[in-house]
């Protein structure tokens, strides 16, 4: 058998055809599928009526997500979800990550579509093509938007929020702010699991009142506050701990330096900037989940991108930090604590 004869077009349509797996969890997620299974399982008519399902639809849609592997279907008939399903797909447990995925569903599946024109122009696919007003002022005007782009903010976050909370030595430490924090759930994570400490979240007005009810729900309030303003006109709150998560890739070289001296100035020695994304590795080979991103920064910025490690350090240095140090966290993401 010759080398061609040996390769096939399956991988290739498969990549090609991901868009229908990933179409079908985030509706699914939209539909409430695993938070009605996470309390008891249910046959196929009696899912079905819980979902508004279309009998034409319903059976292959339920089997579609067997094969994926996100439920299971017992010789009764009976679905349940998946132990990775039911812990991080329902709406109703703390662990919940759908979030960042009802945003995909709602707004990122849609300008994607794009991706060729965005490619060709490097100009951003996102509402501000339609409107012509800046992203957050226009995001914020919407009350469902507005939350539904914060909750998945906050579910991109949560996961990383426990690794960064455990792997970082929080001995000493008095009060963390998390710069562009949306919900808090960064801080949240440093508060449960270090009772001494207080943390706030320094994020655009528009913000309070979502993170409030954040907040309230996991029984924060008289530890994790809220300071409204704007990171790059108003001064910062002082802390011994800023975290930017996520926050940097939203952002040109420019405005990324602008950002990493102003946190370094604000900090007292000894304090530390821990900033976290989906770096790129710097050989840019192996983090296909970081080189997805930065072309949703394409698509969702007007100059943002993810960028290296190596990039990051520099940038941390240049900035006068002494002494710089990263670690991977979770899912593609690396965390670099730079110590004034």
């Amino acid at each position: 058998m010759s080398v061609n004869e040996s390769i096939t077009p399956e991988p290739l349509l498969q990549l090609g055809l991901g868009f229908m797996a990933s179409k079908t969890l985030l509706s699914a997620v939209e539909l409430g599928i695993f938070t009605t299974l996470a309390s008891d399982g249910h046959d196929h008519t009696s899912l079905a009526a819980a979902a508004g399902l279309h009998p034409r639809s319903s059976a292959d849609f339920l089997d579609a997500l067997v094969s994926l592997g996100l439920l299971t279907r017992d010789e009764h008939g009976v679905y349940r979800n998946s132990p990775a399903a039911d812990l991080f797909l329902d709406r109703t447990k703390p662990s919940y990550v759908g979030g960042i995925l009802e945003m995909a569903n709602a707004r990122l599946f849609g300008f994607w579509d794009n991706l060729t024109d965005a490619l060709q122009t490097g100009t951003q696919q996102n509402e501000v093509t339609h409107s012509g007003a800046p992203f957050f002022a226009t995001l914020s005007q919407d009350p469902v938007a507005w939350r539904n782009f914060l909750n998945g903010m906050n579910g991109v976050s949560t996961p990383l929020a426990g690794a960064l909370a455990a792997d970082f030595d929080w001995t000493g430490r008095r009060h963390v702010i998390d710069l562009g924090g949306a919900l808090g759930a960064v801080p949240a994570a440093v508060l449960r699991s270090n009772p001494d400490i207080t943390g706030a979240v320094f994020e655009l007005p528009p913000v309070r009142p979502v993170f409030d009810e954040f907040v309230a729900a996991h029984g924060l309030t008289d530890r994790l506050t809220f300071h409204g303003g704007d990171f790059f006109s108003d001064p910062l709150p002082q802390a011994d701990v800023y975290v930017m998560g996520q926050i940097l890739h939203d952002w040109n070289l420019e405005q990324r330096q602008f950002l990493l001296q102003k946190a370094y100035n604000a900090l007292p020695e000894g304090g530390t900037l821990i900033v976290y994304d989906a770096m790129i590795d710097d050989e840019r080979r192996h983090n296909t989940y970081g080189l997805m991103l930065s072309l949703n920064m394409l698509i969702d910025t007007e100059g943002g991108s993810e960028y290296t490690v190596t990039d990051a350090t520099q940038w941390l240095q240049a900035a006068g930090f002494a002494k710089v140090s990263a670690r991977p966290l979770i899912g593609g993401y690396t965390a670099i604590y730079a110590t004034k």
